[in-house]
């Protein structure tokens, strides 16, 4: 009997481990994805983020745009998250990696990185079309359709060494 509440007390503590760290994944910002993936052996994935529409978002927004939050939802990937967990990210820089990755803090180190599972398990996004639909969709002002194969090749930034 006891080894019984043993182990539903062992079970009990790995899910409430398991879901605090789920809650602990925070948003650190395109600087700190830069220091690995600015680098022309990962296809200078920073660069073409930084060169891109995303990285831009916010300077596309004109006047009382700049403001407000319905705008800012998609224009900033800052103003999209719960403030609590942003870690270094900011709103001037627009759609960030994390918009499209999920938050990097957990998944940032290299040991997860090498490993896609750990990756995932460890916050990170693999960007797909409903990823993109939660803001290129009919809520914007500017919405004009939305070819996911199009668009996606158009910022396509893939990592060479894959």
């Amino acid at each position: 009997m006891n080894r019984k509440k043993i182990m539903i007390l062992l079970s009990m503590a790995i899910f409430i481990c398991t879901t605090v760290t789920a809650q602990d994944f925070k948003y650190i910002g395109a600087s700190k994805c830069k220091m690995c993936h600015n680098k022309a052996d990962k296809g200078a994935q920073y660069k073409a983020w930084l060169d891109g529409p995303h990285a831009k978002a916010m300077e596309s927004l004109k006047g009382d745009e700049a403001k407000d939050p319905k705008c800012l939802k998609c224009h900033s990937t800052a103003a999209a998250v719960d403030a609590g967990l942003i870690a270094t990210l900011t709103a001037a820089e627009g759609v960030s990696c994390e918009s499209c990755h999920g938050p990097g803090s957990m998944y940032k180190k290299k040991t997860i990185m090498l490993s896609q599972e750990k990756s995932l398990a460890n916050g990170l996004i693999l960007p797909d079309e409903k990823v993109c639909k939660t803001c290129h969709n009919e809520e914007s002002p500017n919405y004009k359709g939305f070819n996911f194969k199009e668009y996606s090749a158009k910022i396509a930034h893939p990592n060479p060494a894959k």
